[in-house]
């Protein structure tokens, strides 16, 4: 059940976001290549990917994939809390098993913020150019 105070959110970029828009500037600056939203497997489709790296980058929002620093803090209140709390966790649960997708094709996945997107661009496409080697 929608209400009236939840009207805004419908409208809410799904692609192509601020920060997935910044930090791809950034990349593309730092000389990486990549491509836009391809499917790795279905339910798995990350922001973007840098084939010739083998790496997924995912730029995960604040409020909706919970920040520690940035994410709720309470428990939901109000007409459509339960409603908010499922949605919540399970947007938890596709990350995580996004995450797995991913992994278990051979890709490296990058998980970033928005918050450190917005905070350091440059600093977030350096840790995505490099990102740490696997333990096999």
């Amino acid at each position: 059940m929608s209400t009236k105070q939840g009207a805004h959110l419908a409208g809410r970029r799904k692609v192509n976001t601020a920060p997935e828009v910044l930090l791809r500037r950034a990349v593309h600056a730092a000389g990486g290549r990549f491509r836009l939203h391809r499917q790795l497997a279905k339910g798995c489709t990350p922001d973007f990917v840098m084939p010739g790296r083998h790496v997924a980058v995912f730029v995960d929002g604040c409020f909706w994939h919970g920040c520690p620093e940035h994410g709720r803090k309470t428990p939901w209140s109000g007409p459509n809390a339960e409603l908010w709390a499922e949605k919540m966790y399970r947007n938890a649960e596709r990350d995580r098993r996004s995450t797995e997708l991913a992994e278990e094709l051979g890709w490296h996945v990058v998980r970033v913020w928005e918050c450190e997107v917005r905070d350091d661009p440059a600093g977030v496409a350096s840790r995505v150019m490099t990102p740490a080697v696997r333990a096999e």
